[in-house]
């Protein structure tokens, strides 16, 4: 991509799965976004994976395993660019970068909490200028070399957070950080959901989280469902599948387990759904009756006590339609932009 000798490069770091992720999805939309403002800033989404070889050296240490502590996590050797890469299960229009040449006088690096450890390696050491970006407050530790961490959160311009809970954890971990988180924020815009779709009788939820929990919840349902009702497991569709099943169904299931700011239980509230669940601990900031239940984690009993009790609850009030508006603002573009740009112009600050 040509860059105009005026125009500053912000760089996102991503993984490189094949499956969904609603992490690499913010990342997407805020890297799209910069794109969209055209105001002396561009923007590429860098894909890493972790390089055959590693893998199968990794596998081979597990077989042979030596006595005393081992390092853990992902290191900077282990990994290599993913190229031409894009995730293609909702539509994007991200700009892709397919090297870890960055230029000092020009690029801005974004790193996920995962990789942060890779700071020194890539950016410290060459003099680039770089964030991190933690979406989720019970990743901050990918790795047990800590001084490792300590030193890529110390050098860091910034650090990005979009949840009350994830800035909580950065400062606990790094206590040094406190004064330089910056907010962030994700976007679901209700253009995109389709609120014309009638609903039916019908539950929803995703199987890839806690699938054991799921398991045990329908094992426990099987006798009291009444038989007009289904159930209906969503698993590696594209966006718009998903968003068509949620704007169908009544009630959204929740199996968050320690998330950042969890994505779908938010995607299925401004759907139209009860939502009851786990609340991922980070997902408290928005849970509220009567759109959200939170279900203590493995109470099953009162997981589908609650479940049952929203079947034969068949109307729903003005305070759901209300509190359903708030989560709606609180999740609008409009804030995304907003925040988007201090951020554009705290990094154009840096050069």
């Amino acid at each position: 991509m040509k860059l105009s000798n005026n125009s500053l490069n912000i760089i996102y770091l991503c993984h490189a799965e094949k499956g969904p992720s609603g992490g690499a999805k913010i990342i997407y939309k805020h890297s799209d976004l910069i794109n969209k403002l055209k105001k002396r800033f561009t923007s590429q989404v860098l894909h890493i994976k972790k390089k055959k070889s590693k893998k199968w050296s990794n596998s081979l240490s597990k077989v042979f395993r030596s006595k005393g502590p081992k390092y853990t996590g992902w290191s900077s050797k282990d990994i290599t660019v993913k190229k031409d890469f894009k995730f293609n299960w909702f539509k994007n229009n991200i700009k892709v970068k397919n090297d870890f040449n960055f230029d000092k006088k020009k690029d801005f690096i974004i790193i996920p909490e995962l990789y942060a450890h890779f700071a020194n390696d890539l950016c410290i050491k060459k003099k680039i200028p770089y964030a991190i970006f933690a979406q989720n407050g019970y990743c901050l530790n990918p790795t047990n070399d800590y001084q490792s961490l300590d030193k890529a959160y110390k050098n860091a311009k910034f650090v990005l957070s979009y949840g009350k809970d994830i800035t909580k954890c950065v400062k606990s971990a790094f206590p040094f950080c406190s004064n330089k988180i910056q907010e962030s924020a994700y976007s679901l815009d209700k253009k995109d959901f389709n609120f014309s779709v009638k609903k039916i009788n019908m539950i929803t939820y995703m199987p890839r989280e806690f699938p054991e929990h799921s398991s045990h919840l329908m094992f426990f349902l099987r006798h009291y469902l009444p038989k007009n009702w289904q159930i209906k497991t969503l698993h590696n569709l594209k966006e718009k599948e998903i968003y068509k099943h949620l704007l169908k169904s009544k009630i959204f299931l929740s199996f968050c387990q320690l998330k950042g700011l969890p994505l779908p239980p938010v995607e299925a509230a401004i759907a139209g759904n009860k939502v009851i669940g786990y609340t991922g601990e980070a997902g408290k900031e928005y849970w509220h009756e009567p759109v959200f239940t939170e279900i203590p984690v493995g109470n099953f009993s009162k997981f589908s006590f609650e479940i049952l009790k929203s079947i034969k609850n068949k109307k729903k009030n003005k305070k759901f339609k209300s509190t359903r508006e708030k989560l709606i603002k609180k999740f609008s573009p409009e804030l995304e932009i907003f925040r988007m740009k201090i951020m554009l112009n705290k990094i154009y600050s840096f050069f």
